[in-house]
C-alpha cells in the first residue's frame, strides 16, 4: 500500500520541460499545463513557457504558438486595451501588413520612374537636343509614358540575342568551302597538332551555347552595356562620322560600327577560347609539364 502511494506521488511531481526544475527547487514558481502531454512534458513554469514563446515569436507576436510533443495550440491570453490604446494597436497592425506592398509599389514606382527618365535622356541623345526637345513636346503624354520606359528593357532584350555565336557557328560550319579555311576546319574537328585526340562536333556546340546570364557578373556586365551603348554609340558617330548631319542618323551608324567591331573582336576572342578548351589535357598525378607541352596545349593553334 505504501509502495502504491509513493509510485503515485512520484507521478504527481511536477517537472518542468524547459529548465527540469521540480518544485523543491522553486516553491513560489507559478505552474501551467498548457497541453494534452503527460508525464514529464505535462507541467512547465510559467516564466519559462512565456521565455519560449517570445524566442517562437520574434518576428510577429501575433504568431500561433503549438506544443512541440503534442502539436497542441497554446491558449494565449492578452488583457483588453483601453479604446485609445486599441486604436494605435489596431493602425501598428495595419501598417505592419500593408508595409510589404508599400515597398514593392515604391520599389516599382522607382524603377518605372528610372525608365521613363532613361527613355527621355536616350531620345534626346540620339536625336539631338533640339529635335530631341522637340519630338518629346509634340508627342502624346500618354504614348510617351508607355513607350519611353520600354527603350532600357529592349535595349536589354536585344543585348541577350548572342548573335555572335550564332555566327561563330555558322562561320564553323561553312568554312570548309574557302581554301583558306581548311586549317581552322581541322581544329574545329579536333585535328589538332599531333593528333592526340579527336573532339565530337558537340563539344564545340555545347562550349558555344552557354548562357549569357549564367552568373551575376555576366548579367550587371549585359545590364550596363546595354544601357550604356546609346552613350557610346553618339560618342562613336560624332568621332567617326561627323560629316552625317543628322544627329539620328550619326547615333545609329556609330551604334551600328561599335556593335559590328566588337562583334568581331568578340567573335575572334570565343573561338580562341573553344580551341584552348579543345586543347586541354589532364595530366597523371605528380607529372610536370614541360615548355615544349604547353606551348602545344595552350600555344597559338594553326589555322
Amino acid at each position: 500500500m505504501d509502495s502504491a502511494l509513493e509510485i503515485a506521488s512520484d507521478d504527481d511531481r511536477r517537472s518542468c520541460w524547459v529548465c527540469f526544475a521540480t518544485d523543491e527547487d522553486d516553491l513560489e514558481a507559478s505552474w501551467v499545463e498548457p497541453c494534452k502531454c503527460k508525464g514529464t512534458t505535462k507541467w512547465v513554469h510559467q516564466q519559462c513557457l512565456q521565455r519560449w514563446i517570445d524566442e517562437k515569436q520574434r518576428v510577429n507576436h501575433t504568431q500561433r504558438v503549438n506544443c512541440p510533443q503534442c502539436n497542441t495550440e497554446y491558449l494565449i491570453f492578452f488583457p483588453k486595451f483601453g479604446p485609445f490604446v486599441y486604436v494605435l494597436d489596431l493602425v501598428d497592425r495595419l501598417l505592419y501588413r500593408v508595409s510589404p506592398l508599400l515597398t514593392a509599389a515604391v520599389v516599382l514606382g522607382s524603377v518605372y520612374w528610372s525608365a521613363l527618365t532613361y527613355g527621355g535622356i536616350t531620345i534626346l541623345l540620339v536625336s539631338g537636343q533640339n529635335e530631341g526637345v522637340r519630338i518629346i513636346e509634340q508627342a502624346d503624354p500618354i504614348f510617351l509614358s508607355v513607350t519611353l520606359p520600354t527603350i532600357p528593357v529592349m535595349l536589354i532584350v536585344i543585348k541577350m540575342v548572342p548573335w555572335d555565336n550564332y555566327l561563330l557557328k555558322l562561320w564553323w560550319r561553312h568554312a570548309s568551302r574557302l581554301p583558306d579555311m581548311r586549317g581552322l576546319c581541322s581544329s574545329l574537328r579536333g585535328e589538332l597538332p599531333g593528333n592526340t585526340f579527336v573532339e565530337p562536333p558537340e563539344t564545340v556546340n555545347r562550349l558555344l551555347d552557354r548562357t549569357l546570364l549564367n552568373d551575376s557578373y555576366s548579367a550587371t556586365r549585359v545590364f550596363v552595356s546595354a544601357l550604356m551603348l546609346p552613350a557610346v554609340g553618339a560618342l562613336v558617330g560624332r568621332t567617326c562620322f561627323s560629316g552625317v548631319r543628322t544627329p539620328l542618323q550619326r547615333t545609329l551608324l556609330g551604334c551600328f560600327s561599335f556593335i559590328m567591331v566588337k562583334g568581331v573582336f568578340k567573335i575572334y576572342l570565343r573561338r580562341k577560347q573553344v580551341l584552348r578548351q579543345l586543347k586541354r589535357k589532364v595530366l597523371n598525378y605528380g607529372d610536370d609539364i614541360n615548355e615544349d607541352e604547353e606551348l602545344a596545349l595552350y600555344g597559338e593553334d594553326e589555322d
